[in-house]
């Protein structure tokens, strides 16, 4: 049985659905049979992040309502195996999904793939209900302002009270991903610092990972950052994230892309 993860964030724009594709490349390139789910009905994006926007037939929406079988909607890349996508409609409203349907296409995946990694819509609408509702674990996407942390706090509540483990009784294991992080800005004030995101939401850290222009040319390319450019600061910090959702104890870090006064010297001796 595999591991049903949510990637959750309650405001939109701090690079859920890049984590989402970078974590799920990084736990397919250790060799992890994984499927990425996106449903964000209506605004798909995750398809184009993965670069397979012209191999979209069938859809999660399609497949829930019965009018294509799972298979049918499962789009395998090209560049790794064991790395699969099921796409979100794009013309379909929110109200599109049923919890029932949902329940059983998540029970189908769980059966064949090691973790099926859900790509929650922004918010704490209908559609990032059911994206969470059958997780075991949730990655919750932050900034280091505010205004995101203020919202990730609401999305905690939600996995705490919404979820069929919750339900039960059980506790889901939540994580938290602090995205586009500048140590420099944050020691000047202009952004919270780490330690004052882990007091406000007080659950464990999955990776920080910092700002960096690759990780937006790596989406512009249609590609998760752990594969277009593996040595990046940011493809690091995923690949170190990834490895702790599978329970391995790695130090926590922030990678960074600028060289050491060595590096400069040796690169510029290179070129």
């Amino acid at each position: 049985m595999g591991t049903v993860v949510v990637v959750t964030s309650g405001k939109g724009g701090v690079g859920k659905t890049t984590s989402t594709a970078a974590l799920g490349a990084a736990l397919a390139q250790s060799g992890q049979n994984v499927i990425v789910v996106d449903f964000d009905v209506g605004l798909r994006n995750l398809d184009l992040v993965m670069g397979a926007e012209r191999r979209v037939v069938y859809d999660l929406v399609n497949v829930v309502r019965g009018d294509a079988k799972l298979p049918q909607a499962i789009i395998r890349d090209k560049r790794l195996d064991s790395l699969y996508l099921l796409p979100a409609s794009q013309t379909r409203d929110k109200d599109a999904l049923t919890e029932e349907g949902v329940e059983v296409v998540i029970e189908a995946l769980r059966q064949t793939f090691d973790w099926v990694i859900c790509d929650s819509p922004a918010g704490i609408e209908r559609g990032a209900t059911l994206a969470m509702r059958h997780a075991e674990v949730a990655v919750v996407v932050t900034n280091p302002e505010v205004s995101s942390v203020r919202d990730s706090d609401r999305i905690i509540g939600l996995l705490d009270s919404k979820t069929v483990r919750a339900e039960h009784g059980d506790a889901i294991e939540k994580h938290l991903l602090l995205t586009r992080y500048d140590p420099a800005r944050a020691e000047r004030g202009e952004m919270l610092k780490v330690d004052d995101v882990l007091d406000i939401l007080a659950i464990p850290l999955l990776g920080i990972v910092p700002e960096s222009e690759e990780v937006l040319k790596a989406s512009n390319l249609g590609s998760p950052i752990t594969l277009s450019n593996p040595l990046s600061a940011a493809a690091r910090a995923y690949q170190d994230a990834a490895r702790r959702l599978r329970g391995e104890t790695i130090p926590m870090t922030i990678p960074s892309d600028r060289k050491g006064f060595l590096g400069k010297l040796f690169g510029r001796r290179a070129a």
